[in-house]
C-alpha cells in the first residue's frame, strides 16, 4: 500500500465523507524517471485544483493560480501510509481482516488497532494486484465511523492523461512569475530546540518538524511543531497574544481531526490532532515555555 500509491500510475475519482460533509475529487498521479506527479481536482461547487512534481506543489482556486510552494509533509489519500513502517507496530495492532470489492478491484483489508486510548483505530482496503489503497476508514473508541475516504472509480496502469505534467526542466520560481502566482511563504526550518517543551505527548509521537513560517496573517512568524506516530499527526502552532486572530480557549472538531487552543502567559497555543480530543487536550495543557 505505501509504494504503490507512489510508485504506481493511477487515475480516478474519490468521496471524502465526515459526518454530513461529503467532498468529491479526482486523483491522477503519474511516476516516470523524474518522480512522482500529481494533480488533484476538486469536483464540487469550489473548484480547487492542485498539482505536484515531486515536493514542489501548485495550487489554483476557482480558476485562478493562487500560490506555489514546498511539500514538507502533508500526506494524502491514497498516500496515506508512511514508507517506514516499523514504528506502526510500537504503536498499533496490525491484522489482515476481510476481502471485499471495491470500484470494481478485488481488495484485502488490513486493521491497524491502537494499543490505547489516545488515538483512532483505521482499516484499509488494498487492491489485491497493485497495492493501491482502495478505502480508509477512522473509527472511534466503540468503532463508529468518523471518516472515510473510498474510491468511486479507478483507472490502474499506463493509459493517463499526461499534459498537465509541469516539465521538470522548469524550475519553480520561474513557473510562479509566469503564472503570475503569489511569492512563497517563508519557513524557516530549526535545528536547535525553540524553547518550548511539551510534556504529556502519548507514547510513539515522534518530532518530525520544527519550524517558524507564516500563520494566519499575522505579521510576525509563528512557532510550528509536528510530531506523527506514523499514522497519526499532532501539529502545535504558537503565536503571540497580540497577533493571534482569536484569544479564547476551547475545543472544536471536524471529522477524524480536532483543534484545542489555550492561552499560555502572552501566546496562544493552538494544537491540532487527527487524534481523539482527550488527546488534545492533554498535549495542549502541557506545553510549556522551558527557555532557549
Amino acid at each position: 500500500m505505501s509504494y504503490a500509491a507512489h510508485q504506481s500510475n493511477y487515475s480516478g475519482v474519490f468521496v471524502y465523507q465526515a459526518g454530513e460533509r461529503v467532498e468529491v475529487s479526482r486523483v491522477t498521479h503519474v511516476f516516470d524517471k523524474d518522480g512522482e506527479h500529481e494533480r488533484l481536482e476538486g469536483l464540487g461547487d469550489a473548484r480547487r485544483e492542485l498539482i505536484r512534481d515531486n515536493d514542489q506543489v501548485w495550487m489554483y482556486a476557482d480558476g485562478h493560480k493562487v500560490r506555489v510552494e514546498k511539500r514538507l509533509i502533508k500526506r494524502a489519500f491514497p498516500a496515506l501510509l508512511p514508507e517506514q513502517l516499523s514504528v506502526l507496530k510500537e504503536n498499533y495492532t496490525v491484522r489482515q481482516e476481510e476481502e471485499d470489492e471495491i470500484a470494481g478491484f478485488h481488495a484485502r483489508s488490513v486493521a491497524f488497532l491502537p494499543k490505547d486510548n489516545l488515538r483512532y483505530a483505521r482499516k484499509m482496503w488494498a487492491d489485491s494486484d497493485s497495492g493501491l489503497l482502495l478505502k480508509a476508514v477512522v473509527l472511534d473508541d466503540h468503532g463508529y465511523l468518523i471518516e472515510q475516504y473510498a474510491f468511486m472509480q479507478l483507472n490502474i496502469g499506463n493509459n493517463i492523461d499526461r499534459k498537465w505534467i509541469v516539465p521538470e526542466s522548469a524550475p519553480a520560481t520561474t513557473i510562479a512569475q509566469e503564472l503570475n502566482l503569489s511569492s512563497v511563504p517563508k519557513v524557516e526550518l530549526l535545528d536547535g530546540a525553540c524553547g518550548w517543551q511539551v510534556d504529556a505527548l502519548p507514547a510513539g509521537f515522534r518530532k518530525i518538524l520544527e519550524m517558524r513560517r507564516p500563520f494566519r496573517g499575522n505579521k510576525e512568524p509563528v512557532i510550528h511543531l509536528v510530531f506523527s506516530d506514523g499514522l497519526a499527526g499532532i501539529s502545535i502552532f504558537i503565536e503571540k497574544l497580540n497577533e493571534a486572530s482569536y484569544l479564547h480557549s476551547g475545543l472544536s472538531s471536524q471529522g477524524a481531526a480536532h483543534v484545542y487552543n489555550r492561552i499560555v502567559g502572552e501566546n496562544l497555543v493552538t494544537v491540532v490532532g487527527e487524534v481523539p480530543p482527550r488527546t488534545v487536550i492533554q498535549v495542549g495543557d502541557s506545553v510549556r515555555y522551558a527557555g532557549q
